[in-house]
Protein backbone atom coordinates (compact mmCIF):
# COMPACT_ATOMS: atom_id res chain seq x y z
CA UNK A 1 0.00 0.00 0.00
CA UNK A 2 1.28 3.45 -0.94
CA UNK A 3 0.44 6.31 1.40
CA UNK A 4 -3.17 7.24 0.63
CA UNK A 5 -3.65 4.49 -1.97
CA UNK A 6 -4.94 0.95 -1.61
CA UNK A 7 -5.30 -1.44 -4.54
CA UNK A 8 -7.09 -4.72 -4.05
CA UNK A 9 -9.73 -7.13 -5.26
CA UNK A 10 -13.23 -6.78 -3.79
CA UNK A 11 -13.87 -10.52 -3.75
CA UNK A 12 -10.57 -11.35 -2.08
CA UNK A 13 -10.55 -8.45 0.41
CA UNK A 14 -14.23 -8.89 1.27
CA UNK A 15 -13.65 -12.52 2.23
CA UNK A 16 -11.39 -11.30 5.05
CA UNK A 17 -14.01 -9.10 6.79
CA UNK A 18 -17.57 -10.42 6.23
CA UNK A 19 -17.71 -8.57 2.90
CA UNK A 20 -16.82 -5.11 4.15
CA UNK A 21 -14.08 -3.35 2.21
CA UNK A 22 -14.44 0.22 3.51
CA UNK A 23 -15.72 1.74 6.75
CA UNK A 24 -15.03 2.82 10.33
CA UNK A 25 -13.83 -0.71 11.19
CA UNK A 26 -10.78 -0.56 8.91
CA UNK A 27 -7.43 0.43 10.37
CA UNK A 28 -7.13 4.14 11.17
CA UNK A 29 -4.88 5.87 8.64
CA UNK A 30 -5.77 3.39 5.89
CA UNK A 31 -7.46 4.77 2.76
CA UNK A 32 -10.17 2.17 3.49
CA UNK A 33 -10.99 3.73 6.88
CA UNK A 34 -14.07 5.98 6.77
CA UNK A 35 -16.58 7.24 9.26
CA UNK A 36 -18.68 8.69 6.42
CA UNK A 37 -19.48 5.58 4.41
CA UNK A 38 -19.28 1.77 4.44
CA UNK A 39 -18.97 -0.41 1.35
CA UNK A 40 -19.62 -4.14 1.23
CA UNK A 41 -19.00 -6.64 -1.55
CA UNK A 42 -21.49 -9.22 -0.33
CA UNK A 43 -21.16 -12.73 -1.70
CA UNK A 44 -24.25 -14.63 -0.58
CA UNK A 45 -24.92 -18.31 -1.33
CA UNK A 46 -28.47 -19.35 -2.19
CA UNK A 47 -30.60 -19.52 0.94
CA UNK A 48 -28.41 -17.26 3.08
CA UNK A 49 -30.48 -14.77 5.03
CA UNK A 50 -30.12 -12.13 7.70
CA UNK A 51 -30.91 -14.10 10.85
CA UNK A 52 -32.90 -11.29 12.49
CA UNK A 53 -34.48 -8.08 11.27
CA UNK A 54 -32.29 -5.01 11.78
CA UNK A 55 -34.38 -2.59 13.82
CA UNK A 56 -33.84 1.06 14.75
CA UNK A 57 -31.39 1.58 11.89
CA UNK A 58 -29.74 5.02 11.79
CA UNK A 59 -27.99 4.63 8.44
CA UNK A 60 -29.12 5.00 4.85
CA UNK A 61 -28.22 2.12 2.54
CA UNK A 62 -28.01 1.48 -1.20
CA UNK A 63 -27.98 -2.17 -2.33
CA UNK A 64 -27.07 -2.90 -5.97
CA UNK A 65 -27.38 -6.38 -7.45
CA UNK A 66 -24.22 -7.44 -9.29
CA UNK A 67 -25.39 -11.01 -9.94
CA UNK A 68 -27.96 -13.52 -8.74
CA UNK A 69 -31.40 -12.96 -7.23
CA UNK A 70 -31.68 -11.18 -3.88
CA UNK A 71 -34.76 -10.22 -1.86
CA UNK A 72 -34.82 -7.30 0.58
CA UNK A 73 -37.59 -7.43 3.17
CA UNK A 74 -38.94 -4.11 4.43
CA UNK A 75 -41.95 -3.36 6.63
CA UNK A 76 -45.00 -4.12 4.51
CA UNK A 77 -42.93 -4.57 1.36
CA UNK A 78 -40.65 -7.12 -0.29
CA UNK A 79 -38.24 -5.92 -2.99
CA UNK A 80 -36.76 -8.44 -5.44
CA UNK A 81 -33.45 -7.57 -7.08
CA UNK A 82 -33.27 -9.93 -10.06
CA UNK A 83 -31.59 -8.11 -12.96
CA UNK A 84 -27.99 -6.91 -12.81
CA UNK A 85 -28.06 -3.30 -11.70
CA UNK A 86 -31.40 -3.51 -9.87
CA UNK A 87 -31.13 -1.56 -6.63
CA UNK A 88 -33.02 -0.38 -3.59
CA UNK A 89 -32.29 2.57 -1.34
CA UNK A 90 -33.38 2.19 2.26
CA UNK A 91 -33.60 5.31 4.38
CA UNK A 92 -32.68 5.51 8.04
CA UNK A 93 -35.13 4.12 10.57
CA UNK A 94 -36.38 1.49 8.10
CA UNK A 95 -36.28 -2.01 9.59
CA UNK A 96 -35.05 -4.65 7.18
CA UNK A 97 -33.92 -8.17 6.47
CA UNK A 98 -32.84 -10.06 3.33
CA UNK A 99 -32.48 -13.45 1.70
CA UNK A 100 -30.40 -14.66 -1.26
CA UNK A 101 -32.82 -16.53 -3.51
CA UNK A 102 -29.90 -17.57 -5.75
CA UNK A 103 -26.14 -17.30 -5.34
CA UNK A 104 -25.79 -13.52 -5.33
CA UNK A 105 -23.28 -10.71 -5.25
CA UNK A 106 -24.59 -7.43 -3.83
CA UNK A 107 -22.73 -4.14 -3.52
CA UNK A 108 -23.92 -2.29 -0.42
CA UNK A 109 -23.12 1.33 0.41
CA UNK A 110 -24.19 2.58 3.85
CA UNK A 111 -23.80 5.99 5.41
CA UNK A 112 -22.63 7.04 7.90
CA UNK A 113 -20.20 4.38 9.06
CA UNK A 114 -20.92 3.64 12.70
CA UNK A 115 -20.63 0.59 14.95
CA UNK A 116 -23.58 -1.70 15.42
CA UNK A 117 -26.16 -3.89 13.73
CA UNK A 118 -24.07 -7.03 13.37
CA UNK A 119 -26.04 -10.14 14.19
CA UNK A 120 -24.27 -11.64 17.20
CA UNK A 121 -25.24 -15.01 18.68
CA UNK A 122 -27.47 -14.43 21.69
CA UNK A 123 -28.32 -10.84 20.70
CA UNK A 124 -32.11 -10.41 20.95
CA UNK A 125 -32.13 -7.78 18.17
Amino acid sequence: MDSGVYVGNAGEDAALDKGWILGHFKEAGSPRHSEDVEIKWGVHPRGEERARWARGEVRTALLVLVSGRFRVELPGRSVLLEKQGDYVVRGWDVDHSWVAEEDSVVLTVRRPSIPGYAVVEGDPR
